[in-house]
């Protein structure tokens, strides 16, 4: 069991990362799959712009509160992490709206479809979850080494609060 806890410690930020991205990736997956269907499969771009903008918000403040642990609230360090993290978001969300136009128009994943357990599972869907591995991979990079880093003046600062 101490081999499970020093490995936890030694991998802690990681792990976290990749359950908060998990819950974020849930979040825009449903958020996509909801309006897919209100919107219809015409408009999955729509619907992914709308899922992107739920999930990003859900997402920096899992990730400063529990994976980064970021603790400082003033509003100098929030405002810089929050236009950091937004400019990064925006980047993997062109990724993946790229992604998307070359996986559903280009590659034809638009045509496939089935069912399962009465869930529509669409060629827009499909492509949503390749995409959300590469997307959580960039934004993992963004965070760690770019918005949330641990050695900036900022993070120095917030011991002082």
């Amino acid at each position: 069991m101490s081999k499970i806890k020093e490995l936890y410690q030694k991998y802690k930020e990681l792990i976290l990362y990749i359950f908060y991205g998990g819950l974020t990736t849930l979040v825009n997956l449903v958020v996509f799959w909801a309006f897919d269907l209100i919107l219809t499969s015409k408009l999955y771009l729509v619907s992914n712009l709308i899922a992107w903008i739920i999930a990003a918000l859900f997402a920096f403040f899992v990730n400063k509160l529990f994976v980064f642990t970021s603790k400082s609230w003033k509003p100098r360090v929030v405002l810089r992490e929050g236009l950091e993290f937004l400019g990064a978001r925006v980047f993997s969300f062109f990724v993946e709206e790229l992604g998307l136009l070359l996986l559903v128009d280009g590659l034809k994943f638009k045509n496939i479809g089935f069912q399962i357990l009465g869930f529509n599972i669409t060629g827009q869907l499909i492509s949503k979850v390749i995409l959300a591995v590469i997307v959580v991979i960039l934004n993992y990079f963004f965070s760690k080494f770019i918005i949330f880093k641990k050695n900036n003046s900022d993070h120095k600062e917030q011991n002082d609060d």
